[in-house]
């Protein structure tokens, strides 16, 4: 049974109908045989920027504080996640989760749980330089910093914003805090910054950083996205093989959206060191579906078993009612045992959803 609540399609507690024939097992099981260990809760909808691939450039109706997942309820859903259903990996997106008041509080919850998840975050990094050193101290372990461009005058035609500087202040204070491990994640677009590939591949190199390059994804406010008009994955190796020689790296992927290359000077011996690793995340030309391990909860306590569902199982109503930790854990592990085998972006058939990645939460 399911309830049309506007955007999206909000699925009701009916979890014996939809589990008949799942298996008795703990984790987040899906009819595929994947098991989802990777969690990744938005904790807002509400952005400082207006990435052209993600928002239109005069925002979009935000979320009322009260429909917006507690601290407390993170914390709880963060628990059942860890303790009863498998969870090792816990990223903190929106949105902007810098934008949360609480951030370093669930941030310290999270940190405190048994057994400890690896803690994430995915941020602009706009406002980064003055909160890194709490959160590092609250348990923070890694970093992932949208950034399409070092050049500010690309930038700002990116994000709608002239804040290069302040997200390379964030940046630098996360390796003055112990934050060393940070990724940047970076979108290619065709006539804006698609010949600054190199470029930026050359800065993160320099800076210790690993860049990875995404597929841009019909996740567009706009609904503009178009596969003609995105940078492939097979265009992205292209342009870095200019300057560079990639090789795949030898580690298992284990799950992971990054296939990872390691990089080498093109005028160096084949024997030489390598520069650092850059990744490319192929979402729409490579997809990786068959090994995703991720679920996902949005700003206002919904799981999304794909980025591109079109329904989600309300999970917060759970939660503000007198339903039991079990209770919300099984209700989780019936909206993941019907994740769907792929994306479907190949599909003839296939439908953006309604939701941008802002309201989703990457």
């Amino acid at each position: 049974m399911t309830v049309t609540l506007g955007i999206p399609t909000v699925r009701t507690h009916d979890s014996a109908s939809r589990t008949a024939d799942r298996p008795n097992v703990p984790g987040l099981l899906d009819k595929y045989n994947r098991l989802a260990t990777d969690l990744r809760i938005s904790l807002t909808d509400r952005c400082n920027l207006r990435c052209t691939y993600c928002m239109p450039a005069e925002g979009l109706p935000f979320l009322a504080g009260p429909k917006l997942l507690t601290r407390e309820e993170i914390r709880r859903l963060a628990q059942i996640a860890v303790r009863d259903l498998g969870v090792r990996q816990i990223r903190f997106t929106g949105g902007e989760p810098l934008l949360r008041r609480d951030l370093v509080d669930i941030i310290a919850d999270c940190a405190a749980l048994e057994p400890r998840p690896e803690i994430s975050l995915t941020t602009n990094a706009i406002g980064l330089a003055g909160r890194a050193e709490a959160l590092a101290a609250a348990g923070l372990d890694r970093v992932n910093v949208s950034l399409d461009s070092i050049c500010p005058e690309t930038f700002a035609v990116i994000t709608r914003r002239p804040f290069l500087n302040r997200v390379l202040e964030g940046i630098d204070a996360l390796g003055e805090h112990g934050l060393v491990s940070t990724k940047i994640n970076a979108v290619l677009m065709p006539g804006i910054n698609d010949d600054q590939g190199v470029e930026l591949l050359e800065w993160a190199l320099a800076g210790g950083h690993q860049l990875r390059f995404i597929e841009q994804m019909p996740l567009d406010a706009d609904h503009v996205w178009s596969r003609d008009g995105m940078i492939t994955a097979a265009q992205i190796r292209e342009k870095l093989e200019v300057r560079y020689v990639l090789t795949p790296d030898a580690a298992p992927r284990d799950g992971a959206p990054a296939e990872l290359y390691q990089v080498r000077e093109k005028t160096a011996a084949a024997d030489s060191p390598s520069l650092g690793i850059v990744g490319i995340i192929a979402s729409v030309t490579e997809p990786f579906c068959e090994d995703c391990r991720r679920t996902r909860i949005t700003a206002e306590g919904g799981v999304r078993s794909c980025l591109f569902s079109h329904d989600e199982t309300d999970l917060l109503g759970l939660l503000r009612s007198d339903a039991t930790d079990l209770q919300v854990a099984d209700e989780w592990r019936a909206a993941m045992w019907v994740k769907p085998s792929g994306h479907g972006i190949d599909d003839p058939d296939f439908v953006q959803p309604e939701r941008s990645m802002s309201a989703i939460g990457g």
